[in-house]
């Protein structure tokens, strides 16, 4: 009897332990753009989601991140969990807001185009809890940047138009007026800037909205950097000027566009705000586009940037809406940051539960969130699973919701997603990947990077519980390793520029055996190929966003499932 008592003592023991080591929380190490923020849905028709003009400040070792329209702001202690701060005390409702830390408190304003405008602090956010500074700011305008310098005086840099420029003046510090008149600093330019012409591919060509002004300071010089062409296309990205001083002159860095992610799953790397780690790795958090239900339809992503030996700013957006690794240290490059988990799910064949006529199944696996699969009904049950063609190693997982058919407005109570994610080497015996029936969280874009990989060749989507509306995805993306070999290096391509514009472009190549895409890597010089440009099973593009007056280098990397072969062969394009 006794021997029986301890034996089920034992067995009970080791179920307790199991089960809770099932349930616990996997530390997830990495992210996926979008970030998957609980984007608020907006207070007008057609109801979508949006946050954009972000704004990250690191404050005491933390993280808040303010963006526009969001029914409040987002706290984080590692860029990759984030929690929601709501206040009754900030203009949350307004378009861009800044926020900069001056004297151990937060300062924080957003745009007002009709003077007068309010000014807030806090030492601590955390709380909710702001005091106006300044009820009174006599200058009425969009899109403001707070810089402090170090020397403590304080700049303020504005403006949004497709006329007007961007504009600085300083700032009493105590009482946050301005100190003299306003500067005109940046002023757009088509004509030589081809990235600054409008459309998703800078093809349409009307006046740029320069807009989202933000300030950094690296290496005793000024770094001002702007967004164009407009907000709603995927050719959104961020310029820099440099100067010597906060107020100018400022003079047009050779890198430009300096953030800039016309092409991926998401496109869109502008009106941003550069910010450092508490490891002091510099960051890039952009607005990225969807612009379907509406042009304000946009999401956030988080991309790493760096400061070359020679002062060149670049943010690094190759392959930027794949994983990578969230750094614990300070790191001199972005080859620290990714993984290699290749994307397995480019054009796969998937099954489905039902399918809208106009949203059909093939639009998951598509790689393009501006389309996306929907099941005829939001029910429990429906289902989506993806053959990968073969067994591959599955090391993440990202599910993102398109939420069809949605009536949300504003803030809801009770926004959460439930579902099972599975995983089969058969199609028949399935295995558990994530069980999320019973969560209780908004996951718009949820990322599941897994404890360990698996083997696997199918893998499944039941839903059992959505938001709202239809059960729609607008990419079910799986990341991992073929297991076979990267493609042949493409050491053979065409550029022709234009000799009407220079800031046109053609490539061509040769198709490579084996590829699925082609990242043609680009800049001012052989060891500053800072511009990406992604782009799947086509082998000839058209690239509208040069300078005309800067020669580039060119040079064209492939890649699969299975890795990325780097090109070696670099052509000039004077």
């Amino acid at each position: 009897m006794k021997q029986l008592t301890q034996t089920l003592l034992i067995f009970l023991l080791l179920t307790c332990t199991l089960g809770a080591n099932s349930q616990s929380k996997q530390t997830q190490t990495s992210i996926c753009n979008p970030i998957n923020l609980s984007y608020r849905f907006c207070l007008d028709a057609p109801s979508r989601r949006e946050a954009a003009d972000p704004t990250m400040v690191t404050f005491k070792g933390e993280y808040y991140l303010f963006a526009s329209k969001s029914g409040g702001y987002f706290h984080s202690t590692d860029l990759i969990n984030w929690d929601l701060i709501t206040t009754n005390d900030l203009p949350i409702e307004d378009y861009a807001p800044t926020a900069v830390e001056m004297n151990g408190e937060l300062y924080f304003m957003a745009s007002k185009n009709d003077p007068p405008l309010t000014i807030y602090k806090t030492a601590d956010p955390k709380s909710g809890k702001w005091q106006v500074v300044n009820a009174a700011f006599p200058i009425g305008m969009t899109d403001p940047d707070l810089f402090v310098d170090d020397d403590g005086r304080l700049y303020f840099y504005y403006g949004c138009s497709n006329v007007n420029p961007i504009q600085v003046v300083e700032l009493d510090t105590k009482t946050l007026n301005p100190i003299g008149k306003p500067v005109a600093v940046i002023f757009g330019d088509k004509k030589n800037h081809g990235w600054e012409r409008s459309g998703d591919y800078n093809e349409v060509g009307n006046n740029p909205w320069i807009e989202g002004a933000w300030m950094t300071k690296h290496g005793g010089k000024y770094y001002l950097q702007y967004a164009g062409p407009g907000t709603e296309y995927k050719s959104y990205g961020d310029g820099v000027y440099v100067s010597d001083k906060p107020l100018g002159p400022f003079k047009l860095a050779a890198h430009n566009p300096f953030s800039y992610k016309p092409e991926g799953f998401i496109a869109g790397a502008g009106h941003s705000s550069t910010f450092q780690d508490k490891y002091g790795n510099y960051w890039h958090i952009s607005t990225m586009s969807i612009s379907v239900k509406h042009m304000f339809e946009r999401r956030l992503g988080l991309f790493p940037t760096f400061f070359d030996k020679d002062g060149y700013m670049y943010t690094y957006t190759g392959f930027g809406d794949f994983p990578f690794k969230m750094p614990t240290r300070k790191i001199s490059g972005p080859e620290e940051l990714f993984p290699n988990w290749m994307l397995l799910s480019y054009s796969k064949p998937v099954e489905v539960s039902s399918e809208l006529a106009d949203h059909p199944k093939k639009y998951a696996a598509d790689e393009e969130i501006r389309t996306f699969w929907s099941a005829k009904t939001g029910n429990k049950g429906e289902w989506i699973s993806m053959d990968l063609q073969k067994e591959c190693t599955v090391n993440a997982i990202q599910i993102n919701y398109a939420e069809n058919e949605t009536k949300f407005m504003g803030r809801q109570p009770d926004v959460y997603y439930q579902y099972l994610l599975e995983y089969s080497t058969d199609g028949k015996n399935w295995q558990t990947l994530a069980d999320k029936t019973q969560n209780k969280t908004d996951v718009p874009h949820d990322y599941i990077e897994l404890a360990k990989p698996v083997k696997a060749r199918y893998i499944k989507l039941t839903n059992y519980h959505m938001a709202d509306g239809t059960f729609a995805l607008a990419g079910l993306r799986v990341f991992g390793n073929g297991g076979g070999k990267a493609p042949v290096e493409a050491k053979y391509f065409k550029l022709v520029r234009q000799e009407n514009d220079r800031c046109i472009v053609n490539l061509s190549w040769p198709k490579i055996p084996g590829a699925v895409g082609y990242n043609i890597r680009y800049g001012t010089s052989k060891d500053k190929l800072y511009h990406n440009y992604q782009v799947l099973g086509i082998e000839s593009l058209t690239i509208r966003s040069l300078n005309a007056q800067q020669k580039y280098y060119f040079t064209i990397d492939a890649f699969n499932e299975n890795g990325i072969t780097k090109g070696t062969s670099i052509i000039e394009l004077k």
